[in-house]
């Protein structure tokens, strides 16, 4: 009788990728889910008899090793049991056997090398199978990222379509993102991304062992989306000149961004900002398999001294001059799995950020961070907590700056920011509201202590020193200081109260190329006349709340009888800020007030230009075989105006 060969063999594609849901993959390779079973039929050239035993082999990554859990030798065997890879006989019939293989929920993803040993006559035959790629898995109970609920599974992880917020906390408006991780491949350079990472370059092995944890791959891709350090695939640009590249509000998609990536041979794309980092970064991670969303933070702190106040510093004439800086949204990524290397509370949502804003390991990442960890100010956890618990719940304190040595501390404000987190709702593209998972409600007093723990833990980590943090106006004692202000326990101080409240009102559209009215209301709530010295000022910035150009400037003394209000106009005129816009339309407005005790109170108002709405009607579609080629249309403005407009379209 001749030895037992294999004569051929079949992957069941179609069958185990709809079984493993990645039959939406535009893809001729094998593409699995961890933890689940899989189907394979081989063909041999004759019946097996008692004694002829199969060996397989799975392997992955450039040196594998059954210690690093890279290399995996199994037999055919009657047991499924265990997180480790089996091999089952399920039927055979003469000549043909089914086999299911089931892979461990903790293998690493990546390109595997399936082959076969057959053991027949005192002979050991080798034979290749096909190759096979492996993801996460949220439908195995056993993987870290596994989701209860079939339709957030849905949401996050195979849908490709999504919305991204913008905005300002009172002006939040929706943006559609292509997010297209199914897209013929993005698989592919998904993991081009992880090979050409700064810890695959420094140990390919080790490496590709730790890729069974999503904590890990998530923040090699957070560095890997932007360009810093690792050539990597988008690199950021927060000026108003994008030449060369592409102005990063015309971006409505990932897939574009990632193949030209790899058609510019692994060169950094160019540009990108926030939600275009959050949007390729979400395509990534969702394409390998871990659930993700994305996630719109207003009034967001960049708190660049990790001491969690953001200092908002303006000139004696009101303009701003910070070095700490205040988003009007930033936009960032949640991830889904377990932390048990943290423990049992800390799973569930874990934020990446791939916005290259400050240094994590050396490197531009940021995260994972547990969001429960940040909402109970465990900001010791791994990783970035001081950074991202300041981007939520910072408090902001105001400074009147005179001259380099003298500067004055007007009020502390604990309330603003972190405000409407929003991510896209389930099922729907409607906006759900989440502040309430990164922090308690403001005012309360479990909000404050849970500030207080955090501030504590800064010493604890070594990150500030009770000398440093008594520097930064954080001591028990009130005293005078050297430049003319006063040091408070900003932890216990309770918000600077006024005889006087103000406010902005805005008074005519916002719409470009038409001025700006706006109304300045001073309140006396005292029973004392009060005498008020304003200095106004209003600059365009960018939606990081850098100033760009200053568009106006005055000056006003109010006085203002007791219990009443009184009011003072302003107005901006458009030929002073159309042409020093940044392409975010944003503009701050300040009123610096001094009152009778010399005490300072800064009124500030952010708005929006809307841009000129456009009204798009298809007349016409031009038909060439099956397909529209090309089509007529008419553009229409609701005004006049004059700006520049490119049009982008496809098929």
């Amino acid at each position: 009788m001749a030895a037992l060969k294999l004569k051929n063999f079949s992957m069941e594609k179609a069958s185990n990728m709809k079984a493993h849901r990645t039959n939406y993959f535009n893809s001729n390779k094998l593409i699995l889910r961890r933890g689940q079973e899989f189907k394979i039929k081989l063909h041999f050239n004759r019946p097996i008899q008692n004694g002829e035993k199969m060996e397989f082999i799975a392997s992955t990554g450039p040196a594998p090793a059954e210690s690093d859990n890279t290399l995996a030798v199994f037999q055919l065997s009657g047991s499924k049991n265990g997180n480790v890879w089996t091999a089952v006989k399920d039927s055979s019939s003469s000549t043909e056997v089914k086999i299911t293989i089931k892979t461990p929920s903790s293998a690493p993803i990546g390109h595997y090398k399936m082959s076969l040993y057959v053991f027949s006559k005192n002979k050991k035959n080798y034979f290749k199978l096909n190759d096979i790629i492996l993801l996460f898995n949220p439908w195995a109970k056993d993987d870290v990222v596994y989701l209860e609920q079939e339709k957030e599974r849905f949401e996050y992880v195979l849908n490709d379509n999504g919305i991204i917020f913008y905005g300002l906390t009172d002006f939040i408006r929706p943006s559609a993102w292509n997010y297209g991780q199914f897209e013929e491949g993005i698989l592919d350079i998904c993991f081009q991304m992880l090979n050409r990472s700064l810890n695959y370059q420094e140990d390919k092995v080790l490496d590709c062992s730790k890729r069974y944890d999503p904590g890990y791959v998530g923040r090699v891709l957070s560095a890997m989306i932007n360009s810093f350090d690792d050539e990597g695939v988008v690199e950021g640009n927060w000026s108003s000149k994008f030449t060369g590249g592409v102005d990063p509000q015309d971006w409505n998609g990932s897939v574009d961004i990632l193949h030209m990536w790899r058609k510019a041979g692994y060169k950094p794309v160019k540009y990108g900002q926030c939600w275009v980092f959050a949007g390729v970064l979400c395509t990534a991670l969702r394409c390998l398999g871990i659930p993700t969303r994305v996630i719109t933070n207003y009034v967001s702190a960049h708190d660049k001294d990790s001491n969690l106040i953001i200092e908002s510093i303006y000139s004696k004439k009101g303009k701003s001059m910070s070095k700490d800086t205040l988003w009007n949204f930033h936009v960032w990524n949640e991830s889904w799995f377990t932390r048990s290397e943290l423990g049992p509370h800390y799973g569930g949502w874990q934020v990446l950020d791939a916005t290259p804003q400050e240094l994590s390991g050396d490197i531009h990442c940021c995260g994972p961070a547990s969001v429960h960890a940040i909402k109970e100010g465990d900001i010791d956890l791994d990783y970035d907590g001081p950074f991202i618990y300041s981007e939520v719940n910072a408090d902001r304190v105001t400074w009147v700056h005179y001259d380099k040595d003298l500067k004055e501390k007007v009020y502390t404000d604990s309330e603003s920011v972190g405000s409407n987190i929003s991510t896209k709702a389930v099922g729907s593209d409607e906006r759900i509201d989440i502040t309430d998972t990164y922090k308690y409600p403001e005012k309360s007093e479990k909000e404050r202590s849970i500030y207080l723990k955090a501030r504590k833990k800064l010493i604890e980590m070594g990150i500030m020193n009770k000398e440093s943090l008594e520097k930064r106006g954080i001591g028990k004692k009130r005293r005078k200081k050297r430049t003319g202000g006063a040091s408070f326990d900003d932890l216990n101080e309770e918000k600077e109260e006024f005889d006087i409240k103000g406010s902005f009102e805005l008074n005519s559209s916002t719409e470009f190329g038409t001025d700006i009215h706006l109304t300045l209301h001073l309140q006396n709530i005292t029973k004392k006349s009060e005498i008020v010295k304003v200095k106004l000022s209003s600059s365009t910035i960018e939606y990081t709340g850098r100033p760009r150009s200053e568009v106006y400037s005055d000056s006003a003394t109010i006085t203002v009888p007791p219990k009443k209000e009184m009011t003072h106009s302003l107005s901006i005129s458009a030929s002073d800020y159309e042409h020093k816009l940044s392409s975010h339309n944003l503009m701050e407005v300040v009123a610096l007030c001094e009152l009778k005790n010399k005490k300072k109170m800064l009124v500030r108002k952010v708005i929006i230009i809307e841009r000129p709405h456009l009204d798009i009607q298809i007349l016409m579609w031009i038909i060439c075989g099956n397909f529209p080629r090309c089509m007529q249309i008419t553009l229409n403005w609701k005004q006049t105006c004059s700006f520049q407009c490119n049009l982008r379209y496809s098929f």
